[in-house]
């Protein structure tokens, strides 16, 4: 787990490109995830060296031509290695080169990359949960069909270096 911080050059980019987008078709929180989602695309933008694309199929491309599609969830708390992360159903079709799962803390002080995984890696080790079933980890309430896998089972950035990190 990386953290970064989130600088006031950040947010106002993230803001700023919330309100352009606007609100998404089938957005699990209507749209009130956007500036996190943004915040989590800039901040890893920056560290990884990568260029913002914003397409439906990735957010970001790498210096050597890797796509990643970066996944965001808010968090109140700095995240443990036992927490999941999670890709909508809807979205398991995506073609990138990675996912970087990145959680932002609620007042966008500080994000934590938390690492990467292809997604052919993902789906063979995330386990799938219904709309409305209760995760027996967390006991949260799915609200959308997803699949989940825990921080622990990403893979480490500094083990992929050489193909995401310029």
């Amino acid at each position: 787990m990386i953290p970064l911080i989130v600088s006031d050059s950040h947010l106002i980019k993230a803001r700023d490109q919330a309100v352009e987008m606007g609100r998404l078709n089938n957005s699990i929180t209507r749209g009130q995830g956007n500036v996190a989602g943004f915040a989590g695309e800039i901040i890893t933008a920056d560290y990884l060296g990568a260029t913002q694309q914003n397409t439906y199929e990735y957010d970001l491309v790498t210096f050597n031509g890797q796509t990643i599609d970066v996944k965001t969830k808010r968090t109140s708390v700095e995240p443990r290695p036992h927490y999941e992360c999670s890709v909508a159903a809807l979205n398991a079709k995506q073609q990138c080169d990675y996912y970087a799962f990145v959680r932002v803390k609620n007042d966008y002080s500080i994000g934590w990359l938390l690492g990467v995984i292809t997604p052919q890696a993902y789906y063979a080790n995330a386990v799938f949960m219904k709309k409305g079933e209760v995760d027996p980890d967390n006991n949260y309430v799915v609200k959308s069909d997803c699949y989940n896998l825990s921080i622990e089972e990403l893979w480490k950035i500094s083990e992929h270096e050489n193909c995401i990190r310029r």
